[in-house]
């Protein structure tokens, strides 16, 4: 029989399994070297020096690769 059996008060209650073939720290490890988080790729825009994210438009200026894709004047009134 597998498992390891648990005593309470000299009493025989029950067998728990256990894991015949563990995986070791270096196998777990292994497994675990593609979960590091990355930092956030950030671009300077080339025309306002604006950071933003890469591939993605500027909130600041809604520009994307030189393009006016977003218009963010809206946004500037409604916060004055």
């Amino acid at each position: 029989m597998q498992g390891s059996c648990i005593f309470y008060d000299l009493k025989y209650i029950d067998y728990i399994m256990v894991n015949r073939m563990r995986a070791t720290r270096g196998h777990r490890d292994n497994r675990r070297s593609h979960h590091a988080l990355e930092a956030a790729r950030v671009s300077v825009d080339p025309s306002s020096k604006v950071p933003h994210l890469r591939h993605r438009a500027s909130l600041v200026t809604g520009e994307y690769r030189g393009r006016k894709v977003i218009d963010v004047t809206p946004k500037v009134k409604v916060k004055e």
